[in-house]
């Protein structure tokens, strides 16, 4: 069959296999040497399940229909079988599809299924069971004669009976049990179920048959998917609300992260941030815990938060470098890095909270919410939400019930995966009121049509409005223009009437505490933002001007007091830092420290009679103090001594990259360039096992009796008179790395210890040394 499948191949023109490989990404990975090389991966257990995995469920019952209909002696179908079987007119363009896929190959009156296909398939097709006659003599004496078959049904005692409908509707084996053993023993007795181990029964193939005379041999065919009728909203409503929650979804990532920068979250040992971190973290957004560990899990996947570690080595999660960036930004492309990365990241945020096989809870950021398969289940959700009419909102069960139809094997057992993606997509503002968004489409759409690019993998680019992807400018239309101005009420409110551009938030984070999102934010001033305010370098009349500057309202009377009372308390108490101090009840010691010369690179300062500080690390310090000629002892901050023990050095821990398991994009020119390398490699397989005995048996070791010398004389022999007659001939040659091939050539010229020859097959000048050529023969 492998031979056989090559061949096939090969008889295929450059279009055909470009579209196999397009439909059948992974035999690409990596490219495959030759044809033979290619028909053996088509045909492996992995390739063929990738190709299954993509497949509907009506093109899947085709399939059964396939494996139903073979001859039991050559293994053989035929397109008049399978579409007989199916009854359906679009049962003929699914077997193109699977033969397409060469999941099916051969002729329309012999056709194959792929051995593994049965290999990586349910051993039940289309729920059936086994034949008779491979299960029992007397079921199968009892199959063989209809009319005793129908009166054996017709008498089954109505238990019997239902025991029977349930195993038609599949899958045909059945376990037993307690309550349920009288009724299949009656079934067993009579030959109708046949015992396959001592705790199951099976049905066979032909009583299934019967009790679906009514549906047909495959049960209920769905040529078409479900239909949806979801709630019908008018698009640009849907567009208003999801632009709504993406502005709040920035908004609560920045909360979060701002959250992380005032107090970073300690990472566990075994993984992850834990619980107590998460409430406070939950508690300082407003939002719920599940929200919180989707905000944490996206911004991680976006780089805007990540682990570092403090001068004790213990890990933290904190904001990195690149968050100041991206909060400068405006709203549509800082809602789009988010975006993307929640869409690619291999994370599914849902699982936090849970508890993991060992009954232990599944912390956010831990190894155990890692899941390959979850940006696949995105996609596909998406896919479902953007192919329905714009506006269109399903029920999430209608969603469950496409991706079911769309690709049976991915949904199977992932439901509460995908109900998780659709919960996320209403938390970033990817859907709005159930339905997808214009820009949600946009970013679910392939590469190109409207995301990121290669050049620009987050879909965010500097300047200005101009220079969006697609998806930000589509967001960017349905968000309010930010505003650069508040309104002050005499209550000591701000009303920020749209959102704030990057300058004006970073001063109301400061000034004032947030109380309200919304179309219009509100903030509040109060005696703790005034103060904070101070502390970063503002000062009264700096806080007047700002207040004046930014409010279109009169600043109130009892603001302007507010800032000035607070103004006038501030820095009666001075708090400072110190790297290291000295103490001693000798203050004449602490006097001669400060006077010699020798120490006064260390910047001592006298804080006390008896107390000296410096703004160098302790351990500067006591090596100034010994190399000076003092005798310190070190102290911890109980003021007990410090014994000194050597630290045992340890090599830092490699990073180990991932690998990108994920196909290439394959373009048309990609595709292309693909194809001719695998006729090129197929190509020279297939020459070098027509190269005559003589010259693959030659290279060194004398051919016929004759020794390496004669041999290679003759071979000169051989060539000199292909160049006069211009004739095509095997060379057989040692490479510069030992190893023997050899090459069907056409001779141009010999000279100066060279030979020069055209290759016949890619038309390019070779170069040979003589002395490494080992047989010659001409090409018959």
């Amino acid at each position: 069959m492998a031979t056989t499948f090559a061949d096939h191949l090969r008889s295929l023109t450059d279009a055909d296999l470009g579209e196999l490989l397009r439909l059948r990404p992974d035999l690409v990975m990596p490219v495959p040497a030759d044809l033979s090389a290619l028909a053996v991966r088509a045909q492996s257990r992995v390739s063929v399940a990738r190709a299954l995995d993509g497949l509907d469920h009506f093109t899947l019952q085709i399939l059964d229909a396939a494996r139903l209909t073979r001859d039991p002696d050559d293994g053989t179908t035929s397109v008049d079988a399978v579409l007989a079987m199916a009854a359906r007119p679009e049962a003929r363009a699914a077997l193109t599809r699977l033969r397409a896929l060469f999941l099916i190959t051969g002729p329309d009156d012999a056709l194959h299924v792929v051995p593994a296909v049965d290999e990586v398939s349910s051993p039940y097709p289309a729920g059936l069971g086994r034949p008779a006659a491979d299960l029992d003599p007397r079921t199968a004496a009892l199959c063989a004669d209809p009319a005793r078959l129908r009166r054996t049904l017709l008498a089954a005692p109505p238990q019997a009976r239902a025991v029977l409908d349930r195993l038609a509707d599949g899958p045909p084996v059945g376990t037993l049990t307690g309550t349920a053993n009288a009724p299949v023993s009656w079934l067993v007795d009579n030959a109708l179920l046949v015992r396959i181990s001592d705790e199951a029964v099976e049905m066979p193939r032909e009583v299934g048959l019967l009790l679906r005379r009514d549906a047909g041999p495959l049960g209920a065919v769905r040529p078409q998917p479900p239909a949806v009728t979801g709630t019908a909203r008018d698009p640009k409503t849907a567009d208003s609300a999801g632009a709504g929650q993406a502005m709040e979804a920035v908004r609560l990532a920045e909360a979060l992260l701002d959250a992380l920068d005032a107090e970073p979250a300690a990472m566990l040992r075994s993984g992850g941030v834990g619980v107590r971190d998460l409430r406070r973290l939950a508690k300082a957004t407003g939002v719920d815990e599940p929200v919180a560990a989707l905000l944490l899990e996206v911004a991680n996947a976006a780089g805007l938060a990540g682990e570092a570690e403090r001068s004790a080595g213990e890990p933290l999660f904190l904001p990195t470098i690149g968050y100041d960036a991206w909060r400068g930004q405006t709203l549509a492309p800082r809602w789009e890095r988010l975006a993307t990365a929640w869409l690619a990241m291999t994370r599914q945020a849902s699982l936090v909270g849970q508890r993991d096989e060992r009954d232990r809870p599944i912390n956010a950021l831990s190894m155990e919410v890692e899941r390959a398969g979850a940006p696949a289940a995105r996609q596909a959700v998406l896919e479902v939400l953007g192919d329905l009419p714009p506006g269109t909102a399903p029920t999430p069960e209608e969603v469950l019930a496409l991706l079911a139809w769309r690709a049976p094997r991915r949904a199977k057992g992932r439901e509460n995966a995908h109900l998780a993606v659709l919960a996320d997509a209403a938390t970033l503002g990817v859907t709005g009121l159930g339905a997808i968004t214009s820009y949600g489409r946009l970013l679910a759409a392939p590469d190109g049509e409207g995301g990121a690019s290669d050049e620009d993998p987050l879909g965010v680019r500097a300047g200005g409005d101009s220079e969006f992807s697609e998806v930000a400018r589509q967001l960017d239309g349905l968000l309010p223009a930010p505003v650069d101005h508040v309104l002050i009420q005499a209550d000591l409110t701000v009303v920020v009437p749209g959102p704030p551009e990057p300058t004006l938030a970073d001063e109301l984070e400061l000034v004032a505490e947030h109380e309200s999102a919304g179309g219009a934010s509100v903030y509040r001033v109060t005696e703790a933002t005034i103060r904070r305010a101070l502390d970063a370098g503002y000062t009264a009349d700096d806080l007047h001007a700002l207040f004046r500057r930014r409010s279109r309202t009169p600043v109130p009377q009892g603001l302007t007091y507010l800032v000035d009372d607070i103004a006038r308390k501030h820095g009666g108490l001075r708090v400072g830092g110190a790297g290291a101090y000295i103490r001693s009840d000798d203050e004449a010691l602490l006097v001669q420290l400060l006077a010699d010369r020798r120490l006064a690179s260390l910047g001592l300062r006298r804080l006390a009679p008896t107390v000296l500080a410096t703004p160098y690390q302790v351990g500067r310090l006591l090596t100034a103090l010994r190399e000076a000629g003092y005798p310190p002892v070190h102290e911890d901050a109980s003021g007990a001594a410090v014994v000194a023990r050597p630290k045992t050095r340890r090599a830092a821990v490699r990073a180990v990259a991932a690998l990108k398991t994920e196909p290439p994009a394959l373009t048309a020119p990609r595709l292309a360039g693909i194809v001719e390398h695998i006729r090129r490699g197929d190509a020279a397989a297939r020459a070098a096992r027509r190269a005559p005995v003589t010259v693959r048996a030659a290279n060194g070791h004398g051919v016929e009796g004759l020794t390496a010398v004669q041999a290679h004389t003759q071979a000169l022999a051989v060539l000199q008179q292909a160049v006069r007659d211009k004739a095509l001939v095997w060379v057989g040659y040692v490479d510069a790395h030992g190893a023997t091939a050899s090459r069907l050539v056409r001779p141009v010229s010999i000279g100066a210890g060279y030979l020069r020859a055209e290759d016949e097959r890619t038309e390019m000048l070779h170069t040979f040394a003589l002395h490494r050529i080992t047989a010659a023969v001409l090409d018959s």
